[in-house]
Order: structure tokens, then sequence, then C-alpha cells
């Protein structure tokens, strides 16, 4: 079992920049495909980007692409989100979640763990 641990929300203004980071536990992460969504009150959770257990394939949602980065770094067991040129409607709290998938996986349905989640707010 792998338990997931975000770290890096918080309050920003528009065109501002966030890192976000995913500590896991477990034996489990690097062989796991990681992924971020992110969820508004609501709405349902929505996919972010992807990243394959070596990192050499990458998946982003439309309204990311360009902006949002997805990384890993299996040696110490965690996969980040750099999110640049932030907008309000990239409020919401954001997920950290793994997938038994070897490939990118982009479905809620298609993970099999997730962390509790981080805030972030960009104000106007």
């Amino acid at each position: 079992q792998v338990q997931l641990v975000e770290s890096g929300g918080g309050l920003v203004q528009a065109g501002g920049s966030l890192r976000l980071a995913c500590a896991a536990s477990g034996r489990t992460f690097r062989s796991s495909t990681m992924g971020w969504f992110r969820q508004v009150p609501g709405k349902e959770r929505e996919f972010v980007a992807a990243i394959d257990r070596r990192g050499t394939s990458t998946s982003y949602a439309d309204f990311v692409k360009g902006r949002f980065t997805i990384s890993r770094d299996n040696a110490n067991n965690s996969v980040y989100l750099l999110m640049n040129s932030l907008k309000p409607d990239d409020t919401a709290v954001y997920y950290c979640a793994g997938s038994a998938y070897s490939w990118v996986v982009v479905t809620t349905s298609e993970y099999d763990y997730w962390g509790q989640g981080t805030q972030v707010t960009v104000s106007s």
C-alpha cells in the first residue's frame, strides 16, 4: 500500500507560480504511474497531469498545457507539479494519485490510491 502526502499549496496572485510536491511511502511507488487531479466544490474531480513510472511519458489536460509541468524523482519517492502562469480558474484542491498501470492514464477510476489534497487559491 502506498500513502501519499501533498504539500506546496497556498495563495498566489494570478500570473504567479507554485510547485506542488507529493511524497510517497511504500514499495510500489517506483512501479506506479502518478497523476495530479483537482476538484472544486460541486464539480467532479478532473485530470490535470500524469507521468509514467519511468518519467518518460507525460500527459496534460488541455487547460494546463504549456503552463504546468509534472515530474518525478523515484530516488526520493516524490512527484511534483510545477504550475506557472496561474489563473483564478486554477483555484481548487489538488490531489496526488497513484495507479498500478504502467502507462499514463487519465481517469479517476484508473487510480488506486490518493492523497488528502492541498488547496491552491489564485487571486485576481
